[in-house]
Parts: C-alpha cells; structure tokens; sequence
C-alpha cells in the first residue's frame, strides 16, 4: 500500500507539472500574439545581458589561459630535449661539464615551478570563478518560468472577476493561487536582483588579481632563467677559451691583383650598412661551362661571407662567354643590352669607388652584370657591369664599365 502511495504521488506530480508546462505554453503564445500583457523589468534584463557577457568572457578567458599552459608545457618539452642534446655533445674532458649538468637540471625544475603556480594561482581560481555561473544561470531561467507562472495566474484571477457570471469561489481560489505564485517568483527575484549586480562588479577585481598573478609569476620566471641562461654562458665561454684554437670560422680570400687593370680590393668585399639584407650574404659558386675546344674552364667565384655566420650554399650557372658575348645569354643577338649582358641587379645602398676601375653606386642604381673579359681576374664578392643609365647614354663598354661589390646590390628581373 505505501508503494501504490508512493507511486500515486509521483503520478500526480508529474501531471501536475504537465500541466504547468501546458500552462506556461499557452501563456506565452497569448503574449506573443499580443492578446495578453507581459510583466517587464528593464532593470532585471540588463542585468541579465551583463551576466551573459561575463560568462562569454569568463569562458574564453578560462579557454586562452589552457592554451598558455599548454604552451609552457610544450616549451618546457622543447627546453629539455635541448638540454638533453646539449649534454650528450659535451665531451667528459671539457670543462665545466657538471656545471652545465646542474643548469639543465635547474632550467628542468624551473620550468615545472613555473607550470605548476599558473595551474595554482591562475587556472585553479579561473575555475572556481566560472564555477558559480551555472547555478545563477539555471536561477535565471527559473525566474522566467516562475514570471511566466505569475502572469498567468493574474490573467486567469482577473478574467473570473470580469465575467458576468462570477463564481465566488473559484475567484477565491484564483487570488489564491495568485498570491502563491507572486510570493514564489518575488522572492527569486530579489535574490537575483541583488546577487547579479554585485557579480557583475566582482569581475574588475577577479580579472586584476588573474592577470597580477600571471604577469608577476612570467616575470619571475624569465628573471630566474635569465640567471640560469647567463651562467650557461660563462660555462661555454670558459670553455671556447681552452678550445679557441678549434674555433671554426669562415675567411674570404683576397682580391689577387693580375694585371694593372685589376688592382687588388684587400682582404674581402665591402660590407653593406649593419642590419641591412645584404650584410650577411650566402656564398654562391658560378661555374661556366667548358668552352669547345676543351678550354680550360672559368674559376669558381665564391661570393664573400659574413665572418659571423655560416651560409648556406647556393650553385648557379652562367652562360659562357665567347669575345665577350654570351653563348646561348639572354643578351646575345640585342643591340640594346652590352655584349656578353647575364642579368641586372640593383644598387641597395650607395658604394664609393675606391679605385678607378670600381663604379660609383647610389642605391636604386640598376647595373647590367656582364662577365669579366678574364675570368681569373674576378674576385669572390665582385662583379662586372655597366650602369644601365651610362650604357643607355654612351654605348661604350670601355668608358662605363667596371667592377661593384655583389653584396650591396640586389638581383632584379
């Protein structure tokens, strides 16, 4: 029997809550066509758009903070494997072996210090913020319902009273379920009234602290790895003094000096302004073809290094050359371009001659390269050419030409 009354009760509650929804239903179709009046709280509705932007930013806030600690892990990941090879290089005999040992240990524990106060100080009080959004959210929607509850009730006690023909009681017990469902949705009303306001404010202090914390735990971080990177330093600086002389390094051979026309231009080619593209060029090795007749081929011009990089190595090849014309170039056979034309560059910085034999530069100058008349007279890091305004005027490639530093010009179509 207390089974069939248990089951007698969840039966007529969930009727009882079917036709609540049946009601709610109908209510809202009657004010959506405008046949009944809807209750409005300007107030309440703005405190609900600002509840909703919260949320939206809070939740994207939570979304870029996972981001940012995945990333510190990956660097965390990236910043050991180098470590780990760095280890596996350094020889047992080198010096300041255990030194670097105990930095990439240091550097391995910083970097999980690091990870794990974001997670404690950032991510876990995120967390926390957005964890109260979900109940007043589920508030909010049942506030509505309650509202939507109220509306009906007053509707349907109003309708008995203007009926003609009243029935007493059953106005009686629309007041009275009228004053029940005020009472219910008044009271969350007030409470949300007073709770979103004051969530809405808290979202200034929240979003200070979040950012305190990460911008003050990062710079405490690059503080301690900037410690630990300076003493990595001093390892590999002592021990590049005790291997200095296994230094490797890069020289540019010198201009040779052949004949008259040619005098040497010193130990390599100009250098371009500092920070300009031109100030670290790659080497490139032309090789001209063996001419018929089995000739001798052309040297290989190597075009001048930065002494503090290590290029990469680019092979080209340029057309030969036959009595200074170009055999097969795209120069050959035009009346308009100087025998022998391989391809333009144009000046990037200004260059003043230092020999007779150099063409003075300014940048924006457009130069016609053609090959050296000898091909052993060319040095690595300089060309032969023609400024194309001096060959357009004159036509003489005896009174134009002359040679330029490769590095302070740049390659054009």
């Amino acid at each position: 029997m207390a089974e069939m009354g248990s089951k007698g009760v969840t039966a007529g509650k969930i009727a009882s809550n079917v036709q609540k929804k049946l009601t709610r239903a109908q209510e809202k179709v009657l004010q959506k066509l405008g046949k009944a009046d809807e209750t409005k709280d300007e107030q309440f509705e703005q405190c609900v758009q600002n509840f909703n932007k919260q949320l939206t930013e809070g939740t994207r806030l939570q979304k870029d903070l996972r981001t940012y600690l995945a990333s510190v892990k990956a660097m965390h990941e990236a910043s050991k494997k180098l470590n780990e090879c760095l280890q596996e290089v350094y020889e047992p005999d080198w010096p300041g072996r255990d030194e670097a040992n105990k930095i990439a240990e240091n550097n391995d524990l910083l970097w999980m210090d690091y990870h794990q106060k974001l997670v404690d100080q950032a991510l876990l009080t995120m967390d926390t913020y957005l964890g109260q959004f979900p109940d007043i959210k589920s508030r909010i929607a049942k506030r509505g319902r309650k509202l939507v509850d109220y509306d009906s009730a007053r509707h349907h006690y109003e309708s008995l009273q203007t009926a003609k023909k009243k029935d007493e009681a059953k106005i009686a017990k629309a007041e009275e379920e009228l004053i029940k469902a005020q009472k219910v949705f008044e009271e969350m009303n007030v409470d949300l009234q007073e709770e979103l306001p004051s969530l809405w404010n808290s979202r200034v202090g929240f979003y200070v602290n979040t950012f305190q914390s990460i911008a003050g735990l990062e710079e405490n971080f690059h503080k301690e790895m900037s410690k630990l990177n300076q003493n990595l330093n001093d390892v590999l600086v002592g021990l590049e003094k005790q291997h200095g002389s296994n230094t490797f390094t890069v020289k540019a051979q010198p201009r040779k000096k052949n004949s008259d026309n040619a005098p040497a231009k010193g130990n390599k080619s100009p250098s371009p302004p500092d920070g300009s593209p031109a100030a670290t060029p790659e080497i490139r090795v032309n090789h001209e073809p063996e001419p018929a007749g089995g000739a001798t081929p052309g040297a290989t011009l190597p075009k001048s290094p930065s002494q503090s990089s290590l290029p990469a190595v680019v092979v080209e090849t340029f057309p030969a050359t036959v009595n200074g014309t170009v055999e097969g170039g795209s120069g050959a056979g035009r009346l308009d371009l100087p025998p022998g034309f391989m391809f333009k560059v144009q000046a990037q910085h200004d260059y003043t001659a230092t020999d007779t034999d150099e063409l003075q530069l300014k940048a924006g100058d457009v130069v016609l390269v053609i090959p050296f008349q000898n091909p052993e007279e060319q040095d690595e890091g300089w060309l032969m050419g023609v400024k194309e305004s001096d060959w357009n005027q004159h036509k003489e490639l005896e009174k134009c030409r002359g040679v330029f530093p490769e590095n302070f010009t740049e390659r054009v179509p």
